[in-house]
């Protein structure tokens, strides 16, 4: 998996928030906009169209953002 130094240098690519791991979905979710980021033989996808959007989010949100 995604190892610890790793975790705490990462940063969504969208708002620059902070990555959590979670373990029993193999993604890796900002803190901030909820965002998640899978992980492929242990290397995490975190380019913006990789991203999973939370509930409810639209990527016209990314456009203002950005």
């Amino acid at each position: 998996m995604v190892q610890d130094w790793l975790l705490k240098i990462l940063a969504c690519p969208i708002c620059k928030g902070g990555i959590d791991l979670k373990q029993e979905s193999s993604r890796l979710v900002c803190r901030e906009c909820g965002r998640k980021y899978p992980i492929n033989d242990g290397i995490p996808m975190m380019r913006p169209d990789d991203a999973e959007l939370p509930e409810g989010g639209t990527r016209e949100r990314e456009q203002t953002e950005a």
